[in-house]
């Protein structure tokens, strides 16, 4: 049996498996198949990993349908890598993007790099940043940061930034850099870059199924050597303090009091960053408590009075 013969029969073998996962009904067996299988036979590196390991094939598969992406790659979304003695489904910042806008996550996305020439400047709250820069230029110095600006639902915007520290601080807890091995950090600093800081915002945008089984998977299972980024995961102590009061509202009456007071005293401190992640905090919560069902008429005096109230 030829190499080409038995990348295909182990790919079409992942149809069952492909459409008992499929989370998107739009991904097309068919042509993800077809996308699978000019990926790894145009690669000899990539052919010779998933002749030796041929579960990690049918398994990268599987996982394009249980996330909803595709390796079609006009779309740039999600590609098959060998890393590690296995062939892994990697997930591009684009993919990310794309994931959370189609979810409903949120409603538009971008991610830049910044460099040092550029200029660069937050604009207070529910405001895009100011990015301006010569893309023609041929010097537009080191990168210095990166940042991602998200459209909400409701129309209004979130920005999340890293500084170059902060992006190296969580390349160098990578696995594949500390292993010396080669790194997606090494070939393509500025994706990773950008996929760190999506990964970053994306816990404070609206959650779906689809966006966490993303991340997780790259967390876990792509073999890129992404470490799980640590850190204040609400943007600071202001932020965390706040979102503590929103976890804990119990009506969209007190959800509202609590937004009030906490962005006044975001603003007069001037904290972008906390604001933002605050302001995710009471959309979700927002989003929660109208979907809980309003109480049947008399239960809750029997509950009080089951309660000895």
């Amino acid at each position: 049996m030829s190499n080409a013969v038995a990348i295909a029969q182990d790919i079409y073998g992942a149809r069952d498996s492909f459409a008992q996962v499929l989370t998107d009904k739009t991904l097309s067996f068919e042509r993800e198949a077809e996308f699978a299988i000019q990926t790894i036979q145009g690669n000899d590196f990539a052919t010779k990993i998933a002749l030796n390991n041929r579960q990690s094939v049918v398994n990268a598969v599987t996982n394009i349908a249980a996330i909803g992406i595709s390796l079609n790659p006009a779309k740039r979304q999600a590609y098959l890598v060998p890393r590690d003695g296995k062939i892994c489904l990697d997930i591009s910042y684009m993919g990310l993007m794309d994931l959370a806008m189609a979810t409903g996550s949120i409603r538009w996305a971008q991610a830049e790099l910044v460099y040092q020439n550029d200029s660069f400047a937050l604009n207070g709250f529910d405001k895009p940043p100011a990015h301006q820069y010569n893309p023609f230029s041929k010097d537009r110095g080191q990168i210095v940061g990166v940042y991602v600006v998200v459209k909400t639902a409701d129309g209004d915007y979130l920005t999340t930034c890293m500084s170059r520290d902060d992006i190296d601080s969580i390349m160098n807890r990578s696995q594949s850099v500390k292993s010396g091995k080669s790194s997606p950090w090494k070939t393509d600093y500025g994706e990773m870059a950008k996929k760190t800081v999506v990964k970053r915002a994306y816990k404070y945008w609206p959650k779906t199924d689809r966006l966490d089984k993303a991340i997780h998977h790259l967390n876990t299972d792509s073999g890129e050597g992404l470490a799980s980024m640590a850190g204040p995961a609400h943007g600071g102590e202001l932020a965390e303090r706040w979102i503590a009061q929103v976890v804990n509202a119990e009506s969209l009456e007190s959800l509202q009091s609590v937004w009030l007071a906490g962005k006044a005293e975001m603003q007069a401190a001037k904290d972008v960053s906390s604001f933002s992640s605050f302001k995710t905090a009471v959309e979700a919560r927002k989003a929660a408590l109208s979907t809980q069902p309003e109480p049947i008429e008399g239960e809750a005096q029997e509950a009080d009075h089951a309660a000895g109230n």
